[in-house]
């Protein structure tokens, strides 16, 4: 069935209207979320063929989906559809963007820079998470989605899904074809929203680094208790905070060329000062680490009679040090222990 105009003729509609109309049934908020995936001679196109369409008659607007939900789309919905692209463009666009699309003139070349493909960057995410986001789309959605990754990656994933829902998506995936731009668009789009622009995961990083910069400043006895509590209390992310984790005792593990590095930066009167009281392979392992001289210098204040020296001066050089192994590997100038065991 075609849509009609005020005279009751039949339409041709175009593939800009039948966009604009599957926005439409979308709604406002998830409409809007698509608008910054065009170039602005697609948004152009967009709210032309939005302005050329006035209501859709319900069957039409579902012969348009039935498009759609054949390469595993679907949408619902009767709308005004140029006036309900209007406000979504007005709502989502800013006044300078929608001025250079009615007059057909840049604003500094496209509307939204091109973006990175989305499958390379699903392929960062947990193979688990992306799992469990396909198996709640429509098989042959989630057959596409794979095809789309690299065999192993998407080997991961699949094993995330249910046994009766593994078959029937690999069995779509024999004979799963190319589908058109905009099924691929809305699929993309929704992969990037909940996977990959997803917050919780940059929370997740952040609350990390927060828990580890605390640990850091504990004793390696006390840093070791505090760990086994989180791991009795069912804590996740274990391996990923213990990456970010590092104590004086520490730099016995560290390679001789990261504590060259480290030590490279620190003064020969605060190495002096942590090294009180330290056991002898820690000590060699921190001396084999400086020039000749300086170990020289250091080894004869040892002997020397250290006077009225405090425990908290001798622990605060050590969480010094600490400190600045660990300002090193957040430059990427030297790799910790922890992180090289995780790798």
């Amino acid at each position: 069935m075609q849509a009609k105009d005020d005279t009751g003729k039949a339409l041709a509609l175009t593939r800009p209207q039948k966009a604009a109309a599957i926005l439409v049934a979308l709604g406002k908020p998830a409409a809007g979320r698509l608008l910054k995936f065009f170039k602005q001679e697609e948004l152009r196109e967009l709210m032309d063929g939005a302005r050329s369409l006035r209501t859709i008659p319900q069957g039409e607007l579902e012969r348009i989906v039935a498009e759609f939900e054949s390469e595993f789309a679907e949408g619902a919905g009767l709308l005004d559809s140029a006036d309900t692209m209007d406000t979504i463009f007005n709502e989502t666009l800013s006044p300078e963007e929608m001025t250079a699309l009615m007059s057909n003139s840049p604003v500094g070349g496209p509307v939204v820079e091109e973006i990175e493909p989305v499958w390379p960057l699903l392929e960062d995410v947990e193979a688990e998470r992306v799992g469990v986001f396909l198996m709640n789309e429509h098989p042959q959605a989630a057959a596409y989605a794979l095809t789309n990754l690299s065999p192993s990656y998407a080997a991961k994933v699949l094993l995330a899904f249910a046994k009766p829902a593994r078959g029937e998506v690999v069995k779509r995936m024999l004979s799963v074809g190319p589908v058109s731009a905009e099924v691929s668009l809305l699929l993309e789009a929704d992969l990037r929203a909940a996977l990959i622009d997803d917050s919780g995961a940059q929370t997740s990083s952040t609350g990390q680094m927060r828990v580890a910069s605390v640990l850091n400043e504990l004793d390696k006895s006390q840093l070791d208790e505090v760990m086994d509590d989180l791991a009795s209390a069912g804590a996740t992310n274990l391996d990923a905070i213990r990456s970010q984790l590092f104590a004086f005792e520490d730099i016995e593990l560290l390679e001789h060329r990261y504590r060259v590095t480290l030590f490279d930066g620190i003064g020969a009167d605060v190495v002096t000062l942590a090294l009180r009281g330290v056991e002898p392979a820690l000590t060699e392992a921190i001396l084999s680490a400086l020039g000749a001289r300086s170990r020289r210098m250091i080894e004869a204040e040892l002997k020397a009679d250290p006077g009225n020296i405090s425990a908290v001066d001798i622990i605060k050089a050590r969480r010094s040090i600490a400190s600045a192994a660990i300002q090193l590997a957040s430059k990427n100038a030297i790799v910790l222990p922890q992180a090289q065991e995780a790798a």
